[in-house]
């Protein structure tokens, strides 16, 4: 167990958690939103888009997705250069138009251009920022402070599929006002992000030393042979480059970019599989609200216990309770089950988006955080993009059955990967790290 870290020096409290709520406000709308994309999925699968298949419907969502954490690395330069503002505002006022200009849409190719192409890059511009600056600014508490700002996606998951099941179904609201009703809620809150989401002034030692910085300290002075650090490089590399250089963070990447090929599988899929067992659309829909409630405390809690136990530690178990829950999948055929079963992988998965960002914070230096986030969140971007088509094109030819097979294969592949990582940091088994 890791003795409890103090907070470094010039640490604003009030000043930090204000930033930390702000960026729980911006995941509410950005992941959040797209963790409803289920909602959508049956949605179009049973009006507006029926002619097309699961396969080609996800593609709108998935390319959100991807273009969501492709444009990450650029983001994450960016903030750790500009700062967060200027991402925020540009971002926010990208999503607003994307979503207004959908609910004009009625065909596949305009719901793609404004659901899947300008929205994936507007939330880029903020979701890193995001993330960037509550790492900088609670370094000391860091798995729990980025578990509850990620966590807003996970209340925007539960919020989001209500919201819009009462507008489409219960109500009646016709799909292109209920768009806009999303885009009039949305316009506040991304405002509270743009005003409480300030990054910790750079003059200020904000950060505790990362674990290169430790390791470098070793070395220094005779200790373990560790991977290539920030500090030991010649300072004219440039940060990816020497993110990239220490092999740790190379398996960090690899093993979430192959978890994601699976990960969001049953966040798409669990509302359509649910009505294949015969519920009826609008009871599927709370089953995408399970999941993503359920989530909440996934991020929450084990962030918190990373702080004491491990954020790589935490992560990889995480990700292998994850892929062995998704083995069982089909076993809930009821109701029940299947209302059971999304809380237990929601819990277990939500600890994965969470921690990977702070097993992110703690191999890099403070003013390479959105760097090393951004790298993060770019190395998943093309398995998160081919994902759950590739769910959907299994779904088509195999059933449920091999759906839930190919979801725990993907997961546990990339948890052994991040157990690799782990112990190429650390190669003690019960270690913190």
């Amino acid at each position: 167990m890791a003795p409890p870290l103090e907070p470094p020096p010039n640490y604003n409290s009030l000043r930090s958690w204000l930033a930390v709520a702000g960026a729980a406000v911006a995941l509410y709308c950005t992941v959040g939103y797209l963790n409803a994309f289920g909602v959508y999925q049956v949605y179009y699968g049973t009006g507006l888009l029926k002619a097309y298949t699961n396969s080609d419907i996800s593609w709108i969502g998935s390319v959100a997705i991807f273009l969501l954490y492709v444009g990450s690395p650029v983001a994450g330069i960016l903030v750790d250069k500009l700062g967060p503002t200027a991402l925020l505002i540009t971002g926010s006022i990208g999503q607003l138009l994307a979503v207004f200009l959908s609910s004009l849409c009625s065909q596949y190719y305009q719901l793609f251009l404004s659901q899947a192409v300008l929205l994936g890059l507007s939330m880029s511009l903020i979701l890193t920022p995001c993330v960037a600056v509550v790492s900088r600014r609670v370094p000391h508490r860091r798995g729990l402070a980025l578990g509850i700002a990620i966590g807003g996606s996970s209340i925007g998951g539960v919020v989001w599929p209500i919201m819009l099941q009462q507008l489409l179904y219960t109500d009646g609201v016709s799909f292109g006002w209920a768009q806009r009703a999303v885009g009039f809620t949305m316009l506040p809150l991304l405002a509270v992000t743009c005003l409480t989401v300030i990054d910790a002034e750079k003059e200020a030692p904000m950060e505790i030393p990362s674990e290169v910085e430790k390791a470098a300290e070793g070395n220094a002075t005779g200790g373990n042979e560790s991977e290539p650090s920030l500090e030991e490089t010649p300072k004219g590399k440039h940060p990816i480059i020497l993110m990239f250089k220490n092999f740790a963070f190379v398996l960090l990447c690899l093993g979430l970019g192959l978890a994601y090929l699976g990960l969001f599988t049953p966040f798409f899929y669990i509302s359509t599989y649910a009505v294949d067992k015969g519920a009826s659309s609008s009871t599927a829909f709370y089953l995408i609200s399970a999941v993503n409630a359920a989530s909440f405390f996934g991020r929450v809690i084990p962030g918190h216990l990373a702080d004491t136990y491990g954020h790589f530690n935490m992560c990889t178990l995480s990700v292998l309770i994850s892929g062995i829950i998704a083995f069982t999948w089909t076993a809930a055929y009821s109701l029940p089950g299947m209302i059971i079963w999304s809380i237990v992988y929601g819990f277990t998965s939500g600890a994965i988006i969470s921690l990977q960002s702070a097993c992110a914070g703690k191999i890099a230096k403070r003013e390479h955080q959105g760097t090393a986030l951004g790298l993060v969140l770019g190395s998943v971007a093309v398995t998160a993009l081919v994902g759950t088509p590739i769910s959907g094109q299994i779904l088509i030819r195999g059933g449920y059955l091999r759906l839930g097979i190919w979801t725990g294969v993907t997961l546990l592949t990339g948890g052994v990967i991040l157990a690799a990582a782990r112990l190429k940091l650390d190669r003690k088994v019960l270690a913190v790290y």
